[in-house]
């Protein structure tokens, strides 16, 4: 038996939404947020989500969802296991303190902005780019919405990590 150690959980906590995908994607993406150390997972229903989580289905995906980041934090030795939010509204998730949208073009991430928001595979609608949240860039390419979620993840992990300096340059 080994000898117990105790881990201060990270800090800041980050973040990363996901507007409801199509198939497995969802899954995939929650599986590897896990793995990347994302604290808190998000899912929520964009203007454009195809995909619509109702009653009784809603519930069944959210266990899907957390049973996989049980087996994602046991794989990847994680301390301290990573939680899916409740299935929230595009407005509810960007009420959330600190939260930006990815969006080409926008600013270097930054754990002054710990909670990113990863659209669907339509792009926001207008009226979510209309709410003037603040935008991050996760690279010069447009992403599928589990790429783009593993990207926030990847980066905000390795800032809090000091992997990145602020402005994503190596430290």
């Amino acid at each position: 038996m080994g000898e117990i150690v105790e881990d201060d959980r990270p800090s800041p906590p980050i973040t990363v939404g996901v507007a409801l995908t199509k198939g497995e994607r969802l899954d995939w993406a929650v599986q590897k947020l896990t793995e990347l150390g994302v604290d808190l997972i998000v899912p929520f229903a964009a203007s454009r989500s195809i995909v619509r989580w109702d009653g009784d289905r809603a519930a069944h995906h959210l266990d899907r969802l957390r049973r996989i980041t049980r087996q994602a934090a046991m794989q990847s030795r994680r301390t301290w296991l990573a939680e899916v939010d409740d299935l929230r509204t595009f407005a509810d998730a960007a009420a959330m303190p600190g939260a930006a949208m990815a969006e080409p073009g926008g600013a270097p991430p930054s754990l002054a902005l710990p909670v990113v928001l990863v659209g669907p595979e339509g792009g926001w609608a207008p009226e979510e780019v209309a709410t003037a949240l603040p935008s991050v860039a996760l690279g010069p390419l447009v992403l599928r919405s589990e790429t783009a979620a593993v990207a926030a993840g990847t980066l905000l992990s390795a800032l809090r990590a000091g992997l990145l300096g602020s402005g994503g340059e190596p430290h």
